[in-house]
């Protein structure tokens, strides 16, 4: 058992993640040394994971407001009107470090900490997405991380009874030592209904609601603010252990109090467990808190307050109740076999107070627990320009075939369909458009309205300029949106980064922010709710900066959307954008010639905006068979993948003379879709386009079970199948 009043000494606030200057800030704050346990709370508080004290000058850049806003950052999860009373709630969140260590229970975790962000608003959660990054397959412990990674999403996700319907998966050396999981979100909520943190009233309840705590997850958000060293493997105490069952009884019984009058406030106990709700929630309202820790349920016996207050055990909820509404709430907790314990009360102090066994262990100033977290306006430097790479200069070092074959067969280009068979796609029975296209389709009840979801970055290009980087990774949210032909409404985003002490990765996370900044004020894309995970570093090697993105669009009908499948043969494919040859930081130059360099391909947003407009509404009035937008691999790939997803295949016109042909099929160029036809409206099309001043071509007709390319030997479908569905399930068995 630790005592409260073991002395304070420099060793034990480093051990708590706090530097000199911070604690000193402590004291000058609190006019005394603090307790065990309220160096424990500071800890929680002043870490990076909970107060943002690197990011938060730069995040006030982002956009967060629009017309269908209802609630920005700042709340457990963004809020979103899609007309008809309805409201869409949605956030990302990473579970980086704790997954890296115990992959099953933290990406399951991981899973269960979102969808309770969606239900704490009030919000019954219809969809889960996730983006994953993990370390070279040739490294000994990728194989291992995958397979518990991909379990353990599975596993919580199926067993709550969500679907997991998109998401995005890839591979490189930089993440070696510190994967990145990042799950996301959504749900549908009435506007007239949405709950918030935010105490209110005086000498009001605070409930404790959901399952014992343990002493699992204690310090996960300090854990979650440091980078790794050699002993990675010893924080696993800190990796919190979920039961999805238990989440599931939780769900429905938070939905139900909701229909009554008697919530006032409700926080979910995640990240810092009962410390950064009850905090978070008196904040938020004004007003100071009271604990009583001897009535929390505890599944372990002798459970410090330390231990308490720093446990991040799950499935647990706090509320605010209205005075005289507990035996309502009881009743419905216990109809759900869960457990139920008034333990505090709001207070007209403004302090968080904290008693254990009739002695207070913590009296601390509740306002400034939050504002008076340090906030950094760290040094920074611009990431070098790289230069760039004339496509005329890149050898092509086989035919198109054999390359497109290689690329399809890639650890970042193969089928994902190992990985997203293991989830439940189509749980509750809405799921439209499943894993494997541009972006999922989830209906909204009984329709005709459909939310579509995606997730994208694309780290390399964030690496070599970060402002580049950060509007691609939402012009890509937004065409694979687009793609489908729904109307982007917001972003949600998970800032992973390196230490922001190094002033080359502060860089990264300022220029990307700014890239995202310009991206969704060009695009009306406003982020609604987000994270940052820092310090995703081990033994001073950084990830790649990877600013991930989740975009939320609107279908109002949703048998109005597109596929990417080739629906049948002789029709006319068509690509609206340019094409310069940009082969920068493209997969071609890695997977070919083993080059990363380069610059990113530049990002035109006024291109973006009158492109996806264009093909929007083309969607809208069904006059294209299917679209996809261009991305990795550029146009040679998008095309197979379309092939393969209709089992046709399509004969392909002459490349322009002024590119070489693998500059121009294998370019990353942006704003760029490929749509199929039949041959006359593809004409009306054409002649739309070029009216509305767009870059559009004749690419092609459909047909046949090979792809054909003049002066090349045609790449049949079934070599490209085998290679492109082989890669992963091979990996997984070896």
């Amino acid at each position: 058992m630790i005592p409260n009043d073991i002395p304070i000494t420099p060793e034990l606030v480093a051990d708590h993640g706090l530097k000199p200057d911070e604690y000193q800030r402590i004291l000058d704050l609190i006019g005394r040394e603090p307790t065990f346990t309220e160096l424990g709370i500071f800890s929680a508080m002043w870490n990076e994971h909970c107060s943002y004290k690197s990011s938060r000058l730069w995040l006030k850049k982002l956009p967060t407001t629009g017309p269908r806003v209802i609630q920005g950052p700042g709340e457990n999860a963004g809020v979103v009107d899609i007309g008809d009373g309805q409201a869409v709630v949605f956030k990302m969140e990473s579970h980086n470090h704790p997954s890296f260590i115990e992959p099953y229970q933290g990406a399951a975790t991981g899973v269960g900490g979102i969808l309770r962000d969606v239900f704490t608003m009030g919000a019954r959660p219809v969809a889960a997405l996730n983006t994953l990054r993990f370390g070279d397959p040739d490294h000994p412990k990728t194989r291992h991380l995958v397979s518990g990674v991909v379990a353990g999403i599975g596993g919580y996700g199926n067993s709550f009874g969500v679907p997991t319907v998109g998401g995005e998966v890839n591979f490189h050396p930089r993440y070696n030592g510190n994967i990145l999981v990042n799950a996301f979100a959504a749900g549908i909520a009435s506007t007239d209904g949405i709950f918030y943190a935010a105490a209110a009233g005086i000498g009001n309840p605070i409930v404790y609601l959901g399952s014992k705590t343990g002493r699992d997850g204690i310090h996960g958000a300090t854990m979650a603010s440091a980078e790794f060293g050699e002993d990675a493997e010893e924080k696993r105490p800190t990796v919190q252990v979920g039961d999805p069952f238990s989440e599931k009884l939780l769900l429905e019984a938070c939905l139900e109090l909701m229909q009554t009058d008697a919530v006032i406030a409700i926080q979910d106990m995640g990240a810092a467990g009962l410390t950064c709700s009850a905090v978070e929630m008196g904040a938020k309202g004004g007003l100071g808190v009271e604990l009583d820790l001897d009535h929390v349920p505890c599944r372990e016996t002798g459970m410090t307050a330390y231990e308490m207050m720093l446990s991040e055990s799950q499935e647990r909820m706090l509320m605010v109740l209205r005075p005289g509404k507990e035996d309502v709430a009881r009743a419905i907790f216990e109809k759900w076999d869960l457990d139920f314990a008034v333990i505090g009360k709001t207070t007209d102090t403004r302090r968080f107070v904290i008693r254990r066994h009739g002695d207070v262990v913590a009296d601390l100033p509740i306002m400034e627990l939050g504002d008076e977290a340090p906030v950094y306006d760290r040094p920074w430097v611009e990431t070098e320009p790289a230069a760039p790479v004339d496509p005329h200069a890149v050898p092509a070092t086989a035919s198109i075939g054999e390359a497109l074959i290689k690329l399809m067969g890639s650890p970042d280009l193969c089928s994902r369909r190992w990985i997203w068979e293991q989830y439940d796609h189509l749980i509750l029975g809405n799921t439209i458009q499943r894993p494997g296209g541009d972006a999922a389709v989830v209906r909204i009840e009984d329709g005709p309205k459909a939310l579509a979801l995606t997730l994208d970055v694309t780290p390399r290009y964030c690496e070599a300029d970060p402002v580049e980087g950060g509007k691609q990774a939402v012009a890509e949210a937004w065409r694979n949106l687009t793609a489908v032909g729904a109307a982007p409404l917001a972003v949600t985003d998970c800032l992973n980064f390196g230490s922001p002490e190094r002033p080359e990765i502060m860089g990264q996370l300022v220029g990307a922010i700014e890239g995202m900044a310009a991206a969704c004020e060009a695009l009306a894309f406003p982020v609604v709710s987000g994270n940052v995970s820092l310090y995703n570093e081990t033994s001073g090697e950084a990830i790649l900066p990877t600013p991930a993105i989740g975009g939320v669009g609107l279908l109002p009908d949703f048998d109005r959307s597109a596929t990417l499948a080739f629906k049948a043969e002789g029709e006319t494919i068509l690509m609206i954008g340019a094409t310069g040859g940009h082969l920068g930081q493209s997969l071609y130059l890695r997977e070919m010639l083993g080059r990363e360099d380069g610059p990113p391909p530049p990002v035109d947003l006024e291109a973006e905006k009158r492109n996806g407009d264009f093909v929007r509404a083309l969607i809208g009035e069904k006059r294209v068979s299917a679209v996809h937008d261009c991305a990795d691999g550029g146009l040679i790939v998008a095309i197979a993948e379309m092939a393969l997803a209709g089992d046709i295949g399509a004969t392909l016109s002459r490349t322009p003379h002024s590119l070489p042909p693998h500059a121009y099929l294998f370019a990353e160029d942006q704003a760029r879709y490929v749509l199929t036809a039949p041959a006359d409206e593809a004409e009306r099309i054409v002649r739309e386009a070029a009216a509305a001043s767009l870059n559009v071509s004749v690419i092609g007709t459909t047909g046949g079970k090979a792809l054909t390319l003049d002066g090349e030997d045609p790449i049949y479908l079934s070599t490209l199948r085998a290679c492109h569905e082989g890669w992963l399930p091979d990996y997984m068995e070896r």
